[in-house]
């Protein structure tokens, strides 16, 4: 993602990410595109070295509009997020961010016509707003936007400027290029530098105003991938479904690793970004949450960064006289340990699935619906199995048919099952220590390859890493 230099001591950045895709839900759509809009980079205003631990602010809603002059009451304003009219969602400006997608974290997915946008504005509730699990509920009157002070983690209300009643404005300006384009087909990720620090003024008397300060020109874009999970014997959405979406490349030796992950929403929409430069496996696992069904893996091969990809289509398992049979499992133990033992060491699992892509056998790493993850960590415990070492037993839940495999060509990508056994390995990875480095002698092991059906549970052995500390 594109990073501004900070020039003075209390100048930091919430990066605003807009995701632009040029697609509607239901495949390529010159006319259409979708917007998706997190918080990064923590500021130097915050603590330990700065006065605050927490900035909350409460989103309400956010606007793009074609013209740079246009006001907050002017037509032609394309709402980006009317999720958030019922539910509006708060965020801590001065947080480390988990994603650098902020309208996709609000949940936004709304078609807008493609072309070319200089405004955005970003509007936040007022404090008598009422907010779910309100962060601000310790500071005087519930606030819906406070601050939190790192000398005695108290909370104080964060009143608006009228400025930021009306929208905290974003105009092209402040846009490299003075404007941001959303091309058919195409996803891209929009920052925005947010001076937070400098937008937070001590009035005095334990008072705090948020008066807007955003950067000039500092906007930078990146890529992204976008799409939409559905049922390819409805065409629809997986009512109650818990869907994982994995952006995957070749590790060089015929593994698939997972780059990115993430959870579609209720209707099936998902959004991945920043996603580096380069083609990736779009890896994508389903379960029925209310009938229990799953659903066959879906591959996509060969998707580029800043594609909006449509609809992916998942296919339910077969049923056996008209019962569905459920899931494979893989179960088996994983054992850490060195001279003396008694060191929990956390491990990675992942369940890979042998699959033909470009008439090669890869292993596929095939996300994990039951744990709601594309890998799975499990942490091994001491004086649980023999001498001098630690272990852990796992069972891991996975679809039991060969995935459907396409070349990604767009709306006109076609997806077939290879017909045969169905077969799984189970991959170990030991979490490296915080500085980088490894924790055991062996940094991959793999156990021997096992074939499943839906149903039944499949045992993959014991895997050791030894001298680990």
């Amino acid at each position: 993602m594109f990073r501004s230099v900070l020039v003075a001591a209390f100048v930091a950045v919430v990066a605003i990410g807009l995701v632009l895709v040029g697609c509607s839900g239901s495949g390529t759509n010159s006319q259409t595109g979708v917007v998706n809009t997190s918080v990064s980079d923590p500021p130097t205003c915050s603590a330990p070295s700065g006065p605050y631990s927490h900035a909350f602010v409460t989103v309400t809603d956010v606007k793009i509009h074609t013209n740079a002059d246009a006001g907050p009451n002017d037509s032609g304003w394309v709402d980006l997020t009317p999720n958030l009219k019922n539910s509006p969602q708060q965020v801590d400006l001065l947080a480390q961010a988990s994603t650098e997608c902020f309208l996709a974290m609000l949940g936004s997915k709304t078609e807008i016509q493609a072309g070319s946008y200089q405004q955005i504005r970003v509007f936040l509730a007022t404090n008598s707003t009422s907010v779910s699990g309100n962060q601000c509920s310790s500071a005087p009157g519930n606030p819906a936007n406070c601050v939190v002070l790192a000398v005695d983690n108290s909370s104080h209300a964060l009143t608006l400027a009228s400025e930021a009643q009306s929208g905290l404005k974003i105009p092209s300006g402040q846009i490299a290029g003075g404007k941001f384009t959303i091309a058919a087909g195409q996803t891209k990720d929009l920052d925005i530098d947010f001076n937070a620090c400098a937008s937070i003024v001590a009035s005095g008397g334990g008072k705090f105003i948020l008066k807007p300060v955003l950067h000039a020109g500092e906007v930078g874009l990146s890529s992204a991938i976008n799409g939409t999970v559905i049922d390819s014997t409805t065409s629809k959405p997986i009512v109650g479904a818990t869907t994982v979406v994995a952006l995957e490349q070749n590790d060089g030796t015929g593994v698939d690793r997972v780059v990115l992950s993430t959870l579609a929403d209720a209707n099936g929409n998902f959004a991945l970004c920043p996603v580096p430069a380069g083609k990736y496996d779009l890896v994508v696992a389903a379960v029925n949450n209310q009938s229990g069904v799953f659903y066959a893996a879906t591959i996509a091969t060969g998707v580029p960064d800043s594609t909006a990809v449509g609809n992916i289509p998942v296919t339910p398992e077969p049923s056996t006289n008209g019962a569905n049979t459920g899931p494979a499992s893989l179960t088996g133990s994983v054992q850490t340990g060195g001279a003396s033992g008694g060191v929990s060491e956390v491990v990675t699992l992942s369940a890979l699935q042998t699959v033909s892509i470009n008439g090669a056998n890869v292993l596929v790493t095939i996300p994990l619906v039951r744990q709601s993850m594309a890998t799975v960590n499990v942490t091994t415990i001491p004086g649980s199995c023999q001498s001098g070492f630690d272990c852990v037993d796992f069972t891991l839940a996975v679809p039991g048919v060969n995935a459907y495999v396409g070349a990604f060509s767009g709306a006109n990508t076609q997806y077939s099952q290879a017909a045969g056994a169905v077969k799984y390995n189970v991959d170990r990875q030991p979490v490296p220590h915080a500085d980088g480095t490894p924790v055991c002698s062996q940094t991959d092991v793999e156990s021997n390859t096992v074939t499943v059906a839906p149903g039944n549970s499949f045992p993959v052995g014991t895997l050791s890493f030894t001298t680990c500390s």
